[in-house]
């Protein structure tokens, strides 16, 4: 089995290559991202030849998904808050993109799996939404936006048979490992994170904000599900809202004092209305009902969230931090 890993430098992309750098099925593993990834650090040795290389997605290298790939993990993007402030960049990277890996599949003698990550961001809904998994997505913001029109153009490539997607829209990921990013949710990892690292770091909305999220172990295994799942079932509706976990910042905090006490008072509340403004429309909690019918693994307690990246990741970050 061939595989390719876009968006290989990022820290889904690095966990995902390591379990797959280790399953028998796969003989060639292909990370690809604006700047070269690394091969993931793994205790176990791998069974694959790593193939790794930079580039622009939207002028996407045919090295990338060479001949014979069965299966694309599209998870290249420019992020919510980063997209909104800078429009031509979302659009090349979020909408070209994904525009060149259907071209890329186009070319295969056989079409692909594709993976693709969206997100909660491409609905609207804000704090009191329950959302069924037919909703309407309706954007709020240039990110979800882009999203939403990513997963129209897969659909249509997967009908017309030019490959097999499946769209995953993500919750919020926490607790990502290293360093804030761009994202307008970055403050919810953040709030977690830093006060693990011994950092202080501040709080953008109220304490009641909810927000649905998952956890990195979760969020791969989800992903590696979408990989080898039979399809059939989707039919015409790619996207998947998979069972996440909907909680209030003061539940975040409670579980982070609970696993490491004193640390809330690391985070200092400051409001920043740009972010509230963007954050604040995406609903708070799926049914995700299709999800949970077909395979896709329940969520964790966020107490036990909170211990996974202490195990998973806490060390590796603060390693990366110390190296400025």
């Amino acid at each position: 089995m061939k595989i390719t890993i876009l968006g290989g430098a990022g820290f889904l992309g690095q966990k995902i290559a390591a379990t797959l750098m280790a399953d028998p099925r796969v003989e060639t593993l292909t990370l690809f991202d604006l700047a070269q990834p690394r091969p993931p650090a793994t205790p176990t040795a791998a069974t694959c030849q790593i193939v790794t290389l930079a580039g622009d997605i939207a002028a996407l290298p045919d090295a990338a998904i060479p001949e014979g790939t069965d299966l694309i993990f599209h998870l290249a993007a420019v992020v919510s808050a980063a997209a909104e402030a800078d429009y031509e960049l979302g659009r090349r990277v979020n909408l070209r993109g994904t525009d060149a890996v259907i071209d890329a599949a186009r070319r295969l003698s056989k079409p692909p799996r594709l993976v693709f990550t969206s997100s909660v961001a491409s609905f609207s809904g804000g704090q009191t939404a329950l959302l069924p998994d037919d909703a309407r997505q309706l954007p709020a913001n240039s990110y979800g936006t882009q999203k939403a029109a990513a997963e129209l153009m897969l659909a249509d490539a997967t009908r017309r048979g030019f490959l097999d997607a499946v769209t995953i829209r993500l919750p919020t990921i926490i607790i990502r490992p290293g360093r804030p990013n761009k994202a307008a949710s970055s403050f919810v990892s953040s709030i977690l994170r830093e006060p693990l690292l011994g950092l202080p770091t501040e709080l953008p909305v109220p304490d009641d904000f909810a927000v649905w999220v998952a956890s990195p172990r979760t969020a791969v295994k989800w992903l590696l599900h979408a990989a080898f799942m039979p399809s059939a079932w989707l039919g015409a509706d790619r996207g998947i809202n998979p069972p996440g976990l909907s909680v209030t910042v003061a539940q975040m905090l409670a579980a982070l004092e609970a696993v490491r006490p004193g640390a809330r008072q690391l985070v200092t509340r400051k409001h920043d209305k740009a972010i509230a403004d963007i954050v604040g429309g995406w609903p708070a909690s799926f049914t995700a009902e299709r999800a949970r019918k077909h395979g896709f693994a329940p969520h964790e307690t966020l107490q036990e969230l909170v211990e996974a990246f202490i195990a998973d990741d806490l060390e590796v970050t603060r390693r990366e931090r110390l190296q400025g």
